[in-house]
């Protein structure tokens, strides 16, 4: 019995460090990120110190107005917040319609729509781009948010009718008999009750519009529109040998996301269990 307890622990304790060691091999580039920030470009190239001698903070304040930081970054939380909003509004609807309402070819509409989880963003670029040219879209704020917002779409409607699939119907009959429109039992009733697949989806579609780059690198020219992940580029350009600045640059990119994502990861795992698992 004492030989079975061991191995079990033996073998927990071996799971831990092997999970330890990744999770250092993760975290490890960020920290080294975020030191290098705070140094100078003396010290970063005659000391390989972990930590700076001296908190170098001006270079945040540097990156975010020399370098038009400050821009990039409002100009991704425009981006984040309304197209998560659309995203979540108008997917909701359409996985509540797809769910509770009967019309022609809805099964047939609603796979077509599945399979373009299918195609890959970079095999729509051509196509894309001539559509947006001929709506006079192109470098415009516009033209990218409707990009995002139809990108998120198809994933989030077959998350949400998964979800709205599982609801009893008896809360349904017992609205409407008791007067409550079919648009009321949706924003009463249904949006309430799928929190946990709205909550995954706004974090696993504030992920993507956050870090998106290609898109932005093909629709905008104008640096005033850009998002943080394509002024990037721009900044690299213009200070790929000022090594701190570049790294104050990428932890203003990095830090904010994997804050909001460490504080409702929960939800993800949650919210994917509650709705697409179901049936």
């Amino acid at each position: 019995m004492n030989f079975f307890k061991f191995q079990k622990r033996l073998k927990s304790g071996v799971t831990h460090i092997a999970l330890g060691a990744v999770a250092i091999t993760c975290l490890f580039p960020v920290f080294w990120m975020i030191s290098s920030s705070l140094k100078t470009q003396d010290l970063i190239f005659s000391k390989m110190t972990l930590l700076p001698e001296v908190w170098n903070w001006s270079n945040y304040v540097t990156a975010f107005v020399k370098a038009d930081f400050g821009a990039y970054f409002l100009n991704s939380v425009f981006y984040t917040v309304v197209g998560v909003f659309f995203i979540i509004f108008i997917s909701s609807l359409a996985a509540y319609a797809f769910a509770r309402l009967e019309f022609p070819g809805k099964n047939i509409l609603f796979y077509l729509l599945i399979a373009t989880l299918l195609i890959p963003i970079p095999g729509v670029f051509v196509p894309l781009y001539l559509l947006l040219k001929s709506l006079g879209l192109i470098d415009t704020r516009l033209g990218l948010l409707l990009c995002y917002i139809s990108n998120g779409l198809a994933f989030a409607i077959f998350l949400l009718k998964g979800f709205f699939d599982d609801l009893p119907r008896e809360v349904e009959e017992a609205a409407l008999i008791d007067g409550c429109s079919r648009f009321g039992i949706y924003w009463r009733i249904a949006v309430p009750l799928a929190k946990p697949a709205i909550a995954t989806l706004v974090i696993m579609n504030s992920l993507t519009i956050w870090n998106e780059f290609l898109l932005a690198l093909v629709i905008l020219q104008d640096k005033a529109k850009m998002p943080i992940q394509r002024g990037l580029m721009v900044f690299q350009g213009t200070f790929i040998t000022d090594y701190p600045l570049l790294m104050a640059g990428l932890t203003i990119a990095t830090i904010p996301i994997v804050i909001v994502y460490l504080m409702m990861q929960k939800h993800i795992v949650k919210g994917i269990a509650a709705g697409a698992l179901k049936g």
